[in-house]
């Protein structure tokens, strides 16, 4: 049974992700970094599936990454806990939870297509978490290369500090005159070559060649500029005419980037093997320790109000964070973050939100779809377990005598449903077991009873995630079901702000009850939040009454408006009421709740609203005519269109119940040159002939 890391090599410790949009070579990248660690000893292909963190046969199938897979390995002396993450839109919470737990990320751009749609989703999923990344701009064997304008993109698009640190020998394919052919590294001043017999695994550094020694020189030159900005015994040695030593400019450039003051930039092309290694140097040398970052905030269990922190230290008490949970033959596997202290299999855990104790039996070292029992594991480690009763994602797990509630993962609401319908009672108990057991692994699959015709409704991120859920019914589990076709998730508010007063006397069960609510509803536009609060200083108004009152009316929120769909962009304010101190309890205030909230639906006017989707549309310049035309027809507004490159960039926003099936309608009308991607922008009010179908419904 192996055993976790000394304190002292945590120092030598990096947990990283690499995070881009879809096609940029995420899964390529991490390949090549597992072939030149030696961790595989032949290059997995994404095209032939054979790659080790696309191991779900729905990964190898499409090509694309679904899952978030977690692998270690060695380069430098350092110990690497590398995250391969989804760049498909439908997957962003596998991005989401994992950027949650990661101290650092290598985001991955195409330099032909440069930033796009989903590589600004991720970043800004980063700055959420304030996670130090570096950049590897790839693809630079690929005809309309362009490494400059993506720095470009980056500083424009994405608001942040670029430093170059390695720069571009030629741009695109070797049938060009300047193809590309190596990259020069700017803090040693050397110029490297890769050998494409050893698929890039060997290298050679050398000096810079003539035609590119000028510009070498300029960027050289502003590198140790923009990184006077953050030293000043850098600014100091330039301004008395000292060499600036490459151990000098990697401190800083290190010290930069952790404080996420600036994201070091390296460029190659991951399929050809060049220009990877420099990119894992990177890792080493300007990401994070865990150790390097600040000391992880929570609260108090029993006190929100009061601030825990615990040091990532080994010598703090016990707190991680479960991030993922992963069907395995033996049960659950939840994946964990430790953050402080000491886990150690066959031990007892405190779960605070659920406010019950977990037995830990095994703990294991996770190398994508293989894992290896560990004895313990300490602060810094990522893990698994299997056998956990009461948690779920985004639970924390600490020391049972020093208890600490970590910020939880909030996931995005989901935006498609289908229904499905088991084929026997058999089936039907079948299919309840293991959508429950697929929620659990995935926050973002949802899943509800229509109680008018019994049929069971499944929702997603969109339509690509709920048929990945489909086959996995059909294949994995071989259920015999029927799969309708999927439907958008509107959205309910009121349209008007209304003053109601709810409930009065009731006999129930022979006993008179009495209580009202005077409840006062405003519409939050541009909001998905709902609100609820008191505002009363009746006296009468018992603070134990108010609990129930509030807790009624988040409950009658959650279960939707007059059309059945969940309300969002509404707060609800209960101004006062009248009460009786022999005929008021919990059920006469809950009708009052009910009742009050039911009266304010009718009245302040329910507005359907449909989720309108963000989307960016890379299509050849003869094709722009009908790909705009065809945006109109499905409602859509084209905000603007811009070239990059060779291609015209359409921005628009569009409802998604009328991009079903876009892809390919895309396809059909570029013959097969052009691409989308597409993220939720907000929502907005349906049109009329919407909302009468769902009230004949």
């Amino acid at each position: 049974m192996a055993k976790s890391q000394t304190a002292s090599a945590k120092k030598n410790l990096r947990n990283i992700g690499v995070i881009a949009h879809i096609d940029a070579g995420k899964t390529t990248v991490t390949e090549k970094m597992l072939f030149y660690s030696k961790f595989v000893h032949k290059v997995g292909m994404v095209d032939a599936g054979t790659t080790v963190t696309d191991y779900d046969p729905e990964e190898r199938e499409r090509g694309i990454t679904i899952n978030a897979a977690c692998v270690t390995f060695e380069w430098n002396n350092h110990t690497i806990n590398l995250i391969d993450t989804p760049g498909h839109v439908d997957f962003t919470a596998e991005v989401e939870r994992s950027l949650r737990i990661l101290d650092g990320g290598v985001v991955v751009f195409s330099a032909r297509e440069g930033v796009e749609a989903q590589s600004e989703t991720v970043w800004r999923q980063a700055d959420k978490y304030h996670v130090p990344r570096i950049a590897f701009i790839n693809k630079m064997d690929r005809e309309g290369a362009n490494f400059y304008a993506v720095v470009d993109d980056i500083e424009k698009r994405l608001d942040a500090k670029a430093i170059v640190v390695a720069l571009p020998v030629g741009a695109g394919p070797p049938h060009l005159p300047e193809a590309f052919r190596g990259v020069i590294d700017l803090v040693e001043m050397k110029q490297l070559t890769f050998d494409a017999k050893t698929q890039g695994q060997e290298y050679s550094s050398g000096p810079i060649e003539e035609e590119m020694l000028e510009q070498a020189e300029l960027y050289r030159e502003k590198l140790l500029d923009d990184l006077s900005m953050f030293s000043d015994e850098l600014t100091e040695a330039l301004l008395s005419g000292e060499q600036i030593s490459s151990d000098m400019i990697r401190k800083v450039l290190r010290e930069a980037t952790i404080a996420d003051m600036c994201v070091p930039v390296f460029c190659g092309s991951a399929l050809d093997g060049v220009g990877v290694q420099p990119v894992m140097d990177g890792v080493c040398n300007y990401l994070p320790a865990p150790d390097d970052l600040p000391p992880i905030e929570g609260t108090a269990p029993d006190d929100p109000e009061k601030k825990e922190t615990r040091e990532l230290s080994v010598k703090e008490p016990f707190c991680g964070l479960i991030f993922k949970i992963v069907s395995h033959p033996h049960g659950d596997m939840f994946f964990i973050r430790v953050y402080s202290g000491t886990l150690n299999a066959n031990s007892r855990v405190l779960n605070p939100r659920a406010k019950q104790k977990e037995n830990i039996p095994q703990l294991w070292r996770i190398q994508a779809d293989h894992n290896t029992l560990v004895d313990s594991v300490s602060a810094g480690d990522i893990c698994g377990v299997i056998g956990l009763r009461f948690s779920v994602t985004g639970d924390t797990l600490c020391d049972v005598k020093n208890p600490i509630l970590l910020e939880s993962i909030v996931f995005p609401q989901t935006v498609v449903s289908m229904a499905i319908e088991p084929e026997s009672s058999d089936e039907d108990k079948k299919l309840k077991q293991v959508l429950e057991s697929m929620r659990r692994q995935d926050p973002t699959f949802q899943t509800s009873v229509n109680e008018e015709t019994g049929q069971t409704i499944v929702s997603g991120m969109g339509e690509l995630h709920l048929e990945v859920v489909k086959h996995r019914l059909l294949r994995e589990y071989k259920l015999k079901v029927r799969v309708r076709e999927p439907r958008v998730s509107y959205r309910e508010t009121i349209q008007n702000a209304v003053d109601v007063v709810g409930g009065g006397e009731r006999t129930l069960g022979g006993v008179r009850r009495f209580a009202e609510i005077k409840l006062h509803v405003d519409p939050l536009p541009d909001s998905q939040d709902v609100v609820v609060q008191i505002q009363s200083n009746d006296e009468a108004f018992l603070p134990e009454w108010q609990k129930i009152v509030i807790e009624a009316l988040k409950e009658e929120t959650l279960g939707g408006g007059l059309l059945g769909f969940p309300v969002v962009g509404v707060k609800l304010v209960v101004t006062g009421g009248s009460f009786s101190e022999t005929e008021t309890d919990e059920p006469a205030l809950r009708f009052a709740a009910s009742d009050a909230w039911h009266k304010a639906l009718t009245d302040g006017k329910i507005s359907l609203l449909e989720p309108i989707m963000r989307q960016e549309i890379q299509t050849p310049d003869e094709y722009v005519g009908d790909v705009v035309g065809d945006i109109n027809q499905r409602r859509g507004v084209v905000l603007q269109t811009h070239n990059r490159g060779q291609f015209t960039i359409i921005e628009a926003e569009t409802p998604l119940s009328n991009l079903f099936g876009y892809s390919s309608a895309l396809l059909g009308l570029t013959k097969g040159r052009a691409g989308c991607s597409m993220e939720l922008a907000k929502y907005g009010a349906a049109p009329n002939d919407v909302v009468k179908s769902f009230m004949l419904e």
